[in-house]
This record gives C-alpha cells, structure tokens and sequence, in this order.
C-alpha cells in the first residue's frame, strides 16, 4: 500500500536493486557514490535479493517498471520477518496455550508500526527477524540457539541487541539453563563465524576492509557522534516510542514483574495479561478491566487506521517522480530527459527502483545552489522550493502536514501541503509547448 521508501531505508533499497540489475558490476553500485555516514552491511540485502531474483527475472522479461521489483523485495523481506513472528507464535502456543497465542496474534495485528515495518529494509528490522528466532527458540528450550541468533543480530545487522543477548544471557545462567563453558565455546565460535562473514562480503562490496556493525558501535558509542543526527530526551522511549509502537498493549505489559525491550516480549507479555483479565471477566472488578480492556483494542485500531492514512500521505517525491513520468513522456523519445533529484525528494520516496529507463536520466548531485540551476541543461527538477530562476514550476505533490481536529464524524481529518515541486526548463520547447497543472 506504501511502495515508497525513506531515507533510513536507502542503503538495503539501493544495494538491493544494484545486487538485482548491477550484479557483479560494483562500480555501478549507488553507496560507491553516497556511502552514507558509516557503512552498512550488505548481507541482509543480498540474501533477500537472491530470494527475490526469479520474480523480478519474470518482470524484466515482461518489461514492467523497476518499481514492481521494489514490490518484490519488500514482499519477500515481509515474508521472512512474519515467518519468524510465526516461529514465535507457535511457541508462544505451546508454552502458554491457545488463548495467550490469540491475543498475542490481535495485540499484533492492530498495532501500525510492527507490520508497517516488516517490509521496510531497515538493519533493525532484519535484526528483528534473528530476536523473534531467539525468542522462540528461548520459549522452546533451546537456549543456545536463541544466544546465537542474538549473536548474529549483534555482529551483523545492529550492534545495539547486545543490550538484549547480555541480560538474556545472565538469566540463563542464573537458572542454570546454560553452563558458562559451554555457552562460551558456542558462542565464541558463532562470534567468528559471523565476522569472517561480514567482513568478507563487506570488505568486497565495500572496496576496503570493514566491519560494518564495529564502526557503527565505534561511532556511536566510542566517538559518541549519534547525536549529531538527532537527539531525544531520555524519557522518549517510554513517553513517545513504546506508547506509539504498542497502542493497546503499553498499558497491558505492566503486569509482568519484568520486561525485556522488543515489542514481541512486550506483546507477550500484554498478551498474558489480556488473557487473565478474559477469563475472569465475569467477576466484578474484572468486568471493569474488560470494559478497558476492549476500548483500548479499538483504540489500538483507530490508532492504526490514522497512522496508516497519515503514512500513505508521507511519500510526496515518490507520488511526484511517478505523476512526472506519467506526464512527462516527450514526443521524440529518442530525446534525454534529465532529472535532477533534491536532497528532500531523494529523502522522502524516491529509490532507484522509482527511475525509468532511456531516455530518463537522473542525477543526485548535491549543493548545487538554488540560483545556479539557470545554467544547468536538466529537463525537469524535483525541489523542495517552489520557484527557482529559469524553470517553471509545472505541479506540486502534496503530503502529509498534521492532524487537525475538528466537529462531526470523522473528529480528525489530515492536512496536506505541498512538499515537492516539480518544475521544467524554460530552454526546453518540449516541456514548454506541453499542458501543466501548475503550481498555484
């Protein structure tokens, strides 16, 4: 329903298109160009590409945009993280029984932001799919391999799930369920294998030696340089994050003497609660929980819905670069039709998979002032500015703004504005001679 893509999510979506249509030619390849801050890993995009392969083989052979092939992979990404949920679930069945399983499956159906996600090519994501294995592998009994599954996730896709593997660690040894010996000859071994992994594809597709996941932790714990992308106060986690991520479930989760931070635990742990309040919802004090019970599960859903029309609205360059293709289309084809993408419209919808072939060019090229564009031969411009010297503006893609409140039903309405422009050369006659929205 959301096809686009965001900026956190543009090195997985570029690597796997260029795994997809670039294949062995790395110096095609879109991180070569802009590598981003630290370097990511390039495994998760090329195990998920290779499953994608023989659908988007069939799509170039029937010539389809590449944007179906973006269909694809986010498909069969989505199709690995809701396998693991399934592992989970499973699990969660055979440890706490059919009904504890059935409010695990609602809390999560209704929640946004875990199958909005699922889909998205984000590191944590692909994390998530290796936590949701060690979960139910811890459920099952299988403890070592639920230290292993974290252990990849740490090594590979995101550094930060050792907060995780270390507390879930000591339980284990504190109940005995593991031996230290033991759990240090397997885990060690696993550790090695995962670097020699990553460190030998990475430093391949990278042209240098890397560890990814090393720099991102020396970065951001060591130099301690995240902030210089963004801050929360301490509390956000609790107050913004968890509330948005959970809806019904954050209120639920409490009753449990301790929780472990990952929104599948939470569900759980919701879950258990959801169904204690169910079953003794005949009794007085529990009806009253009952009652609570079910409007936060509607609220939960309304939450859902909002967030979800909101989210749809919050691509506007994605929405432009194919209402620009739509309308766009020259006479002579033989003609190039360069576009010069912003840094905004690069960040808010548009990938690779959103380009055209010949005779589209695209070019990303930043700090090119506003007032030097006049001397420039792009055909088209994607910008965040509404007028720039020697172009005109043809139409604007709008997305979303905020929430506005208001009398009768719905009670909310979303607001748009516009966020991208599109605007056309003066010099070129093609694009002048044709029929624009406009921007007014």
């Amino acid at each position: 329903m959301v096809p686009y893509t965001k900026v956190e999510e543009s090195f997985n979506v570029q690597a796997m298109h260029d795994v997809l249509y670039h294949r062995h030619h790395l110096e095609d390849y879109d991180h070569l160009e802009f590598p981003g801050v630290v370097p990511r890993t390039f495994i998760g995009a090329i195990l998920v590409s290779i499953l994608a392969s023989p659908a988007v083989s069939v799509m170039s052979l029937l010539h389809l945009p590449k944007i179906y092939s973006l269909f694809a992979v986010r498909l069969v990404l989505g199709c690995i993280i809701l396998w693991t949920i399934r592992y989970f679930r499973i699990q969660i069945r055979k440890k706490f029984g059919g009904q504890v399983e059935a409010f695990f499956v609602i809390l999560t159906g209704i929640q946004f932001h875990v199958l909005f996600y699922c889909t998205r090519p984000l590191p944590n994501i692909m994390a998530l799919g290796l936590v949701n294995l060690a979960y139910g592998n811890w459920l099952k009994g299988h403890f070592y391999a639920a230290l292993n599954c974290l252990i990849f996730a740490t090594l590979i896709f995101r550094c930060d799930t050792l907060l995780l593997l270390c507390p879930l660690g000591l339980e284990l040894l504190l109940t005995k369920s593991i031996t230290l010996w033991k759990a240090l000859k397997c885990c060690i071994g696993t550790a090695l294998f995962c670097i020699g992994l990553t460190v030998l594809v990475d430093t391949i597709m990278w042209k240098k030696f890397v560890w990814p996941e090393f720099q991102v932790l020396w970065f951001n714990s060591v130099l301690n340089r995240s902030s210089e992308w963004g801050t929360h106060p301490f509390h956000w986690y609790f107050t913004s994050a968890l509330p948005r991520s959970l809806l019904a479930a954050y209120p639920l989760f409490l009753e449990l003497r301790f929780v472990i931070s990952s929104v599948p635990i939470f569900n759980l742990s919701a879950a258990i609660a959801a169904s204690r309040i169910y079953n003794n919802r005949k009794k007085s004090f529990w009806k009253l929980l009952h009652i609570v019970l079910l409007g936060l599960l509607m609220v939960s859903l309304g939450c859902t819905i909002i967030t979800f029309m909101a989210s749809y609205e919050n691509y506007p360059s994605g929405y432009a670069l194919k209402d620009l293709h739509k309308k766009g289309s020259l006479t002579n084809n033989s003609t190039e039709r360069w576009v010069h993408i912003d840094p905004f419209s690069a960040m808010n919808g548009i990938s690779r998979f959103c380009e055209y072939e010949f005779p589209w060019r695209y070019c990303k090229e930043e700090g090119i002032p506003i007032q030097e564009f006049d001397q420039t031969n792009f055909t088209y411009l994607l910008n965040e500015h509404s007028n720039i010297h020697g172009f005109k503006c043809l139409f604007a893609e709008s997305g979303f703004s905020r929430v506005r409140l208001q009398i009768g039903i719905p009670p909310i309405s979303l607001v748009k504005e516009p966020k991208v422009f599109i605007h056309g050369n003066i010099r070129s006659k093609d694009v002048m001679n044709r029929n624009w929205p406009g921007c007014s």
